[in-house]
């Protein structure tokens, strides 16, 4: 053990502590023979002294428990020196409110706290890096404890999601997409460059960091009505009793976590270990076939549940089924091994995957796995167990494609389903049919070319241009599938 790692010991009880750079050990006073009578004495309550050179490594027996749950005094005044004392780009308050929050991380809930330490290694960096690019404060960093507690997995009740907790909405307008196989909101990288470029606009519109903070929360209107009922204040504080009652909270909140993670150690809060997968040396991958993590992680050799933690964006810990090119991290530790063997491991994954995803998706609701999108409109008399009976699918399924919440329709209504290959060519078929009989000649779009744009298929492409086949479309463009990319020139007329 390295000597230098301690740095300082404090007597409590019946054990000398000495306080670690990783954690809290105690030395029995009656082996701790290498102090001097000298440091003997000066060993009051809680009072430093200095280590001997010669101290024995034996006495070192174990972690203190009874040290680790102390929990030292600190005043309000004290604690207000401190905050006033901080070098923040972002002023935060000190008022009862705030001093309230801080008696919760550091005496209410420490485990809470030390986990926020144990984890603030892992993804500060990763801010650090987003809110230089983005030039907005680096104590904006901290936010993200309030909102997820660093958990990139976090779900709210409301349907807020990673680390950042954006709505589906609020991600959608800050191109974090979604579907049943990713929800780039839970991906650190994306949403925190998402999160940035968001909190840079609040700034924008509010010219205050502590209002662009509630807008974050409540969203900017709210904020605008509180301004708007204060008889036009742009303070926070101002404002304060016109915010929604959650809102009133979260500068308060952000203001304790600043401080907590600036001060812990004077509050004896030392995390006991700390996490580090994400935030390991890691390479990117860029795979083109559907795969399982885990058939992946067997073929690397690395522990179950690694591949998931450093994607955690795959909701169904798999690589998804005509995503293009996706980049893949993996740890750069096994990186050379897969480009040695990357054909191999590629198609031995993928066989594996196949099986083990038809398995494990088969009867999840929602699942998309070896299924085709078609859009189909809502006819008068039609109700969900009525379409769902014609495409071979559930009720459930329909609602959590459409992500609808209740099971009313209306006419005209377009509704995406997923059926299988065998049904997509079967309705194919059936539209070239039609179209060949009719007595009425094709009526082809004026535009001889189109552009894929993205959820577009054959199928929808020739609804919208005059009902040209998909047979004549895939003809005209030498397709041997129905299978497309966005931005892809295709030919509907010659």
């Amino acid at each position: 053990m390295n000597l230098g790692a301690i740095k300082k010991i404090k007597n409590y009880g019946s054990q000398l502590l000495l306080v670690m750079g990783l954690g809290v050990v105690s030395v029995n006073t009656t082996t701790a023979q290498s102090l001097s009578e000298a440091e003997e004495d000066s060993t009051a309550a809680g009072e430093e002294v200095a280590i001997s050179d010669t101290l024995n490594l034996d006495a070192i027996v174990e972690i203190s428990r009874t040290y680790y749950d102390y929990i030292p005094d600190a005043s309000y005044e004290l604690i207000g020196e401190r905050i006033a004392g901080m070098n923040a780009q972002i002023k935060v308050p000190y008022n009862p409110r705030v001093k309230g929050f801080i008696d919760y991380f550091t005496v209410r809930n420490r485990e809470y706290t030390r986990t926020m330490l144990k984890r603030r290694d892992v993804y500060f960096p990763l801010f650090e890096k987003y809110l230089a690019k983005y030039g907005i404060p680096d104590d904006l960093k901290y936010l993200s404890i309030v909102e997820s507690g660093l958990n990139p997995k976090a779900i709210s009740r409301a349907g807020a999601a990673g680390l950042w907790q954006f709505m589906p909405s609020t991600g959608r307008i800050y191109r974090l997409n979604r579907n049943w196989y990713v929800d780039e909101r839970l991906d650190p990288e994306k949403a925190t460059e998402a999160a940035c470029r968001y909190l840079k606009q609040l700034h924008g519109m509010f010219g205050d960091w502590q209002l662009a903070l509630a807008a974050y929360n409540a969203g900017p209107g709210n904020v605008n009505k509180a301004i708007r009922r204060s008889g036009g204040k742009k303070d926070f504080w101002e404002v304060y009793n016109h915010l929604p009652r959650e809102t009133r909270s979260y500068v308060p909140q952000f203001a304790a976590v600043m401080y907590v993670m600036q001060f812990a150690e004077e509050h004896n809060l030392l995390p006991e270990e700390h996490e580090y997968l994400y935030s390991q040396q890691v390479d990117t991958v860029h795979l083109n076939r559907f795969m399982s993590l885990e058939a992946l992680e067997a073929q690397l050799n690395l522990c179950p549940g690694e591949l998931e933690y450093l994607n955690p964006e795959l909701v169904r810990k798999a690589i998804p089924e005509n995503a293009g090119t996706y980049a893949l991290r993996i740890p750069a530790e096994v990186a050379e091994y897969f480009q040695t063997n990357r054909l191999a491991i590629i198609d031995s994954t993928a066989k594996t995957s196949q099986a083990l995803l038809a398995y494990n998706t088969k009867t999840e609701v929602g699942s998309t796995y070896n299924r085709e999108k078609i859009t189909y409109r809502v006819r008068s008399g039609d109700h969900l167990s009525k379409i769902a009976g014609k495409y071979d699918v559930r009720v459930s399924d329909i609602k959590q494609w459409n992500r609808l919440n209740s099971s009313n329709l209306r006419i005209g209504q377009q509704l995406t389903i997923y059926v299988s290959p065998t049904q997509k060519a079967s309705i194919n078929n059936q539209l070239a049919s039609n179209n060949s009989s009719s007595s009425k000649p094709i009526q082809v779009s004026k535009n001889k070319v189109y552009y894929v744009q993205p959820g577009d298929t054959l199928w929808e492409i020739s609804r919208k241009h005059g009902n040209v086949s998909v047979a004549q479309i895939k003809q005209m463009n030498g397709l041997k599938s129905n299978e497309i990319k966005v931005g892809q020139k295709l030919i509907l007329a010659k």
